[in-house]
């Protein structure tokens, strides 16, 4: 009796434990990605309301898709980026040719 009772005791808190495992990798990636988002506009010298812009805008972006549209990401990004830097004519035409290109960061 103690046995059975042991058993479905183990086996209750492994099904406890199994369910919580996914929160768990979802907090840590949701952690990573703010502290990946926090790296990029503390080096981009951001601050005050262009900080919260550009966090919102890294925080609500996913990981590239399997579907093809990692192109119409970059390009969303790039654009909020530009918006945010305030950039026009030909500035931004360079701004938006570095940012698209492959690695993908301006300089």
């Amino acid at each position: 009796m103690r046995r059975t009772i042991a058993s479905v005791t183990l086996g209750a808190a492994v099904a406890l434990l199994l369910t919580q495992a996914p929160l768990a990798l979802a907090t840590n990636s949701q952690q990573a990605k703010m502290k990946e988002c926090n790296a990029e506009a503390s080096s981009k010298s951001l601050k005050g309301d262009e900080r919260k812009s550009f966090m919102s805008d890294c925080l609500s972006h996913q990981a590239p898709s399997s579907t093809g549209n990692s192109q119409q990401d970059k390009m969303k990004s790039c654009n909020a980026e530009a918006n945010t830097k305030s950039l026009k004519g030909d500035e931004r035409k360079s701004f938006m040719k570095t940012c698209l290109s492959a690695s993908g960061k301006p300089n």
